[in-house]
């Protein structure tokens, strides 16, 4: 196999620890003797990218294989979810057996245009299918296990273990895709109650119940041959759930009193100071406010926000109220928790369209998606009047029951504004309970920790300040500051046998995986980048046609311009154009075989400064030559 990693250093013993009270600009090196700290001068150490790999002609892709002295180790490797929110997977291996829990995807951003979501980099897992020895799936939301249908075939179609709830959401998911009709999915349940599963010869598989704010969600605890990994997954601690039982305090103490290798814990609200409300306090609001409303309530939240579906429904059967549930993934998601016992609710609380309209207002609740603003969904379209039949009147009172995920402010705050012009009462999060969060603030945070006292720690699920935060929690909870680390991904943590842990600057790849329409990693960072432009300047198209005998022009060139200028209000400036591109035609060789080339650079380059020194905008200038 040979130099399979030519930026690798035989020594392999620089180790960076991240620790929450190391914010002065100091980092860790190593020589072969001892570990110190030493300044770095506000620069971090290089991460080396390890994405070369032995050929493997069989297979058809590059294999990507670790130094000897990883062999012995036992590594965790996450794949996302630790610079983001979303995308999670997190890679456990040792010797032959890797286990692999959660494959989840991550919402697009403002640098991602017209992509509808971002999946795990698999290329480290290539080649070692067959070493796979389950995946786990923590819960069902779709940043946790909505890549399946992309990469489980990828990866040799292993067993996935979850909860009930989070198999019925895979296996529909899985069938809408249809990616491969042979993809069939190897699904084996797990619940709290379940006794310890083998995977492999290296791990034994538990879990252990948390809150959420979906049914059946579950941490992770991982026996292996260096110790025992206990993964929180997404949790939040509530003593009075909606559909749901407490979470399991006893068993996770119990895990604290056996010595706890490594916990790796949610991030997502770690810098949130005090406890997250109870789904019982939210129910006691959403009662109140429903109970007063004279005219219709309106309710959007998250399609897979199941207490809250609940909380709505048994408010409505009270008040006498009829539900109409509006959004495609609302409505799929309602009738899988149905089906399998998670919401019930009387016949006749839910309606169709049909009696939707024959009922007066105060008998009539609306739960639909759209709560963040989505472009295409329920609230965006009612808000803009693109609603078959639903639209906001004077009198309707509107509950926005989520929270604002990072990004999405403005549309959120957009369509407030239309509502409120329209008469609605608009009630949110931020001036009352309507919404309790799924993930665990700062306190219930310090109680996982406290209650499971690992040796060392590593702040999952969240951007970087989250990591940074909970790590600053952690140290304040009894965790040795050495002992925290926060990698980025793709970066290897390694533990040997004697438990001691390392933080190696080996990163494995983990770029972007973009799904656009049917097409999977196909979109590039040069399209994103085109695309972006054309957002931002526009697009200047030039159409030239030459007489290829007589290497004149015929007629003038055509211009057509998109999101840059109208054309009709600036003919002197597109006449100015057209003669400067007429010039460069004068003394044009039509004999040279690089004179197409040659000359659509020469357009572009021209072009494109002269439209800079007249309008200060960079459009993406598109020369298009035709020879008749």
């Amino acid at each position: 196999m040979g130099n399979l990693i030519t930026s690798y250093k035989s020594s392999n013993k620089n180790v960076e620890n991240y620790s929450a009270q190391r914010t002065d600009g100091y980092r860790p090196e190593s020589n072969k003797k001892s570990s110190r700290y030493i300044p770095s001068r506000g620069r971090r150490p290089r991460n080396v990218n390890i994405s070369q790999g032995a050929s493997n002609l069989e297979n058809g892709f590059q294999n990507i294989i670790l130094p000897p002295e990883f062999n012995d180790k036992l590594k965790i490797i996450p794949l996302g979810g630790l610079e983001e929110v979303g995308r999670n997977m997190m890679v456990i291996e040792y010797e032959d057996d890797i286990v692999i829990i959660d494959m989840g995807f991550q919402f697009p951003e403002e640098n991602t245009p017209g992509i509808n979501y971002i999946i795990p980099n698999i290329k480290y897992l290539q080649g070692k299918e067959k070493n796979i020895r389950g995946v786990i799936i923590t819960h069902g939301h779709n940043d946790h296990m909505g890549a399946i249908p992309h990469l489980i075939g990828k990866l040799g179609n292993p067993p996935i273990y979850t909860a009930p709830l989070s198999a019925a959401l895979i296996q529909k998911r899985h069938e809408e895709f249809a990616l491969n009709s042979n993809d069939k999915l190897n699904i084996i349940l797990v619940d709290k109650n379940d006794a310890r599963l083998p995977l492999g010869r290296s791990f034994i598989f538990q879990t252990f119940h948390v809150n959420h704010n979906i049914s059946d969600s579950f941490g992770v605890a991982l026996t292996t041959p260096c110790g025992t990994i206990l993964h929180t997954g997404d949790f939040k601690f509530d003593f009075t759930p909606v559909n749901d039982t407490p979470a399991d305090l006893r068993q996770i103490a119990l895990w604290g009193g056996s010595e706890v290798l490594l916990l790796m814990s949610d991030s997502t609200s770690a810098d949130k100071p005090g406890n997250q409300i109870s789904e019982l306090r939210v129910g006691e609001e959403l009662d109140s406010i429903i109970s007063k409303a004279e005219g219709r309530v309106i309710v959007a939240t998250f399609s897979s926000l199941l207490s809250r579906i609940q909380q709505v429904i048994h408010i409505a059967e009270k008040y006498n109220r009829k539900i109409l549930l509006e959004g495609r993934s609302l409505i799929k998601t309602v009738e899988i928790c149905h089906q399998l016992g998670y919401l019930k609710f009387k016949p006749g609380t839910l309606i169709e369209e049909e009696e939707f309209k024959h009922l007066p207002d105060n008998r009539l609740i609306v739960v639909c998606t759209g709560a963040q603003g989505e472009k295409y969904a329920v609230f965006m379209r009612m808000a803009m009047g693109e609603h078959r039949f639903l639209f906001i009147k004077k009198g309707d009172t509107v509950i926005f029951s989520s929270s604002v995920i990072a990004g999405n402010e403005r549309s959120i705050q957009s369509i407030k504004d239309r509502f409120c012009r329209d008469g609605a009462h608009i009630i949110h999060y931020a001036n009352m309970d309507v919404h309790a969060g799924g993930h665990a603030k700062q306190e219930d945070l310090k109680l996982m920790l406290r209650l499971v006292q690992p040796k060392y720690f590593i702040p999952i699920h969240g951007n970087r300040f989250l990591l940074q935060a909970h790590a600053e929690l952690a140290s304040t909870a009894g965790v040795k500051p050495e002992n925290i680390f926060i990698p980025d991904n793709g970066q290897i943590v390694a533990v040997d046998t004697n438990q001691n842990m390392t933080m190696s600057h080996l990163k494995v790849p983990t770029d972007y995986v973009m799904v656009d329409g049917i097409g999977v990693g196909d979109v590039s960072s040069i399209v994103l980048r085109d695309r972006i432009v054309l957002s931002e300047d526009g697009m200047f198209v030039i159409i030239v046609t030459l007489d290829t005998r007589t290497g004149k022009l015929l007629g003038n060139p055509d211009i057509i311009s998109r999101g840059f200028i109208f054309l009709k209000e600036n003919k002197e400036l597109i006449e100015k154009t057209r003669m400067r591109v007429k010039r460069m035609f004068k003394d044009c060789n039509l004999s040279s075989p690089t004179f197409e080339n040659d000359m659509k650079n020469q357009i572009r380059l021209d072009i494109s400064k002269w439209l800079f020194t007249q309008t200060e905008r960079r459009p993406m200038v598109l020369p298009v030559l035709i020879q008749v």
